[in-house]
Order: C-alpha cells, then structure tokens, then sequence
C-alpha cells in the first residue's frame, strides 16, 4: 500500500513539473512601430492589457486608459494595448494608422502593441485559456476587454469591455486594496 501511495504521488508530482503553466514575463512581441518588445521586462509592475479598436463604440476608453495609465504609472503599473480588427471589422488599419489614431485623438503614451488576431495571438491563447494561465477560462467577445496581471506576471482577473477602466475593481487592485 505504501508503495502505491509513494507511485501515486510521484505521478501528481510529475504533472505539476510538466506543466504548461506560463507567465507574461515568458512573451515578447513587437510594438506598433516594429520594435522587439519583451514582457519581461515588466517584472514588478502590474499590467492591464486591453484589446483596442479605432472604430468600437467602446473607442473613447482610450480616455480612461490613457488617465489611469498617467495616475499610476510611477506606482509600477502599466497599460498595454493591443489592436485588433477581430470584431465587426473596427480596427481596419495598419499600425501606422492606428498610432496615429491614438496620438491625435486620445493622447495615447501606453504602449501599444503590434495589431494582432486575438484567435491566434499567443498572448492571447494565455490570457484566455486555464491550461495555459492556471487561472480561467475567458472568451474574448468584443473590443476594449481587459486582463489583469501581477507583478509576477501572473494573470489575476478578466473584465468585460463593459467596465470602464477608471471602475474600482481596477483602481483598488492597482492599489492593493
């Protein structure tokens, strides 16, 4: 019997090492303007990553985004954008486009990332899956949804376009509360 517990355990054991558990830190990417952009390099900062479009009804977020991206950036906090034209075809284009878009319409400073297809975005396969994340399952199904990560690059919580950025399930855990 003690045999067959010590097996059994070995087994557990084995598939929490094998696992497929990652964290942000583990992603890189480029930036709207094609340069190289690791995730990495945001260890000890908590991040909020939102799916954007220039054409969305939900467009005027970048306001929120943009001010609580200002409030707290020097508390370790960082917003990230990423452009995508998945739903009804509202961020048609190019990256060049869209910076410009964010910069003259909405003064956007955070980061913005690469345009991408949630479908097949690696980041996004991790964000929206619990194998990947360890944490839930999510269904993108619109523009402007948000994820929430820890400093250890760990996903915490995931918001429907829905929820303004500026709402206080983000203000309060960005701090801490």
């Amino acid at each position: 019997m003690k045999n067959l517990f010590a097996l059994a355990l070995a087994a557990i054991s084995a598939s929490f090492t094998g696992s497929t558990v990652k964290t942000l830190h583990d992603f890189k990417t480029q930036t709207l303007e094609g340069k190289d952009f690791n995730f990495a390099d945001l260890k000890g900062k908590k991040v909020l990553i939102v799916n954007t479009a220039s054409e969305c009804g939900y467009t005027p977020q970048y306001v929120g985004l943009e001010g609580l991206y200002q409030m707290y950036k020097s508390k370790n906090f960082v917003v990230i954008g990423f452009p995508c034209n998945d739903f009804g075809g509202q961020e048609p284009g190019t990256n060049s486009d869209i910076k410009s878009f964010c910069s003259k319409n909405y003064g956007v400073t955070f980061p913005m990332m690469d345009k991408i297809s949630i479908k097949t975005s690696p980041i996004y396969q991790w964000l929206t899956s619990k194998k990947e994340n360890g944490v839930l399952d999510a269904t993108v199904k619109w523009n402007f949804n948000k994820f929430l990560i820890d400093e250890k690059g760990h996903l915490v919580k995931y918001l429907p376009s829905s929820v303004e950025p500026t709402d206080e399930q983000i203000t309060n855990w960005i701090e801490g509360k």
